[in-house]
């Protein structure tokens, strides 16, 4: 009998896992009546054990609602300016304003002073090559410091002063919020048509935006303008495996199916820190987006699938650059536990998809 209800038990694992999976509301009521089945057969056997799983199934719920923290669009009164010139601030745009470039680049940046400066030159190259080939390309690079504790404002504000407040600005956040909250921080204080997120440390190619770009035209057609481009390495990915650890290639594989099993399907490559968005969408799904540290680009490519906005997938050069804040296993870890929590407090209704509003 222990070895049945054992059995039973590992069932109701399933079913719970497929009930957190699956997005139906039909195939939600089919999951919760065998998951209740399969609870009052093991009763049968062990009623007391029954009793513990139904107040341990509850206590999850209830769990998920207490520590789930709402969209937070507030900014500190620092956060609503930024340098426009020596000894004077201006406030920033709003990304529910029309825009008025062509392309704004977020780079969110924590402790970069170092890593920083490489892949500003690359861009900025790119960038004023293009405007000089292309007069009706207008820009502006919008770098985001992530309440850093090195020089990382000061080394941005260099570039300012080199280019001008219009082409580049610097928004620092009072206190770190994670590279989710300082990208979203960044995207809804953009002026740009389309709004490009890319990694302070330069690893993907600047040209590559081009690439983006193109398979974004290339959506067609675009719901009320809506429409996401992803850079992926996952033409890269034998390569790294052939680098790897068994463990580490293990851990990869392993977050690779969680993501595909909990949140997003049809994305190789979820993580890539390249991203063009439409304005429209931009601010369709950075308006809902909970998550604020490494797996806000599941949340937000889940959001994006949930408004049934079109998604690319586009292969960039990528390479691995020195210094990155992320620990492979421990961050890889997380992540997955982040993964199972962003649906668990969607399907359970701690988390709504959020209509656009302004930030306070």
């Amino acid at each position: 009998m222990d070895f049945l209800y054992d059995l039973v038990q590992c069932l109701v694992a399933l079913a719970a896992i497929a009930f957190i999976a699956v997005s139906t509301t039909r195939m939600h009521i089919c999951i919760i009546t065998i998951m209740k089945c399969l609870l009052a057969v093991a009763s049968l056997h062990h009623p007391k054990q029954h009793h513990d799983d139904v107040n341990l199934v509850s206590q999850v719920v209830v769990l998920a609602h207490v520590t789930a923290p709402m969209v937070d669009l507030t900014r500190h009164q620092q956060e609503r300016t930024f340098p426009s010139s020596p000894g004077e601030l201006a406030l920033l745009p709003s990304l529910h304003d029309p825009a008025s470039r062509e392309l704004t680049v977020v780079v969110p940046a924590y402790n970069e002073e170092l890593r920083m400066p490489s892949m500003l030159d690359e861009a900025m190259d790119y960038l004023e090559t293009r405007q000089k080939r292309q007069p009706s390309f207008t820009y502006e690079v919008l770098v985001v410091d992530d309440g850093s504790s090195d020089k990382t404002t000061q080394v941005a504000l260099q570039y300012t002063k080199k280019y001008g407040a219009d082409k580049v600005r610097v928004l620092t956040l009072v206190k770190n919020r994670g590279k989710g909250g300082a990208v979203r921080m960044g995207t809804l204080s953009s002026r740009g048509r389309l709004i490009l997120m890319a990694d302070a440390d330069g690893a993907t190619k600047f040209a590559d935006f081009e690439k983006v770009e193109a398979a974004l035209e290339d959506i067609s057609p675009k719901p009320d303008n809506m429409a996401i481009t992803c850079g992926s390495r996952a033409h890269l990915e034998q390569d790294s495996v052939a680098q790897r650890s068994v463990f580490r290639t293990f851990l990869m594989y392993g977050f690779h199916f969680l993501v595909w099993f909990f949140c997003v399907r049809g994305i190789r490559d979820t993580q890539c820190g390249f991203k063009l968005f439409t304005r429209e969408a931009a601010l369709k799904t950075f308006s809902s987006l909970h998550v604020e540290r490494w797996a806000f680009d599941v949340e937000l490519l889940y959001i994006a699938q949930c408004f049934k906005i079109p998604i690319a997938e586009v292969a960039v050069n990528w390479t691995e650059i020195e210094g990155s804040k992320l620990v492979p296993v421990w961050s890889w870890l997380q992540m997955g536990r982040d993964l199972v929590i962003i649906r668990l407090r969607y399907i359970t209704g701690a988390w709504r998809l959020e209509s656009p509003r302004k930030t306070d």
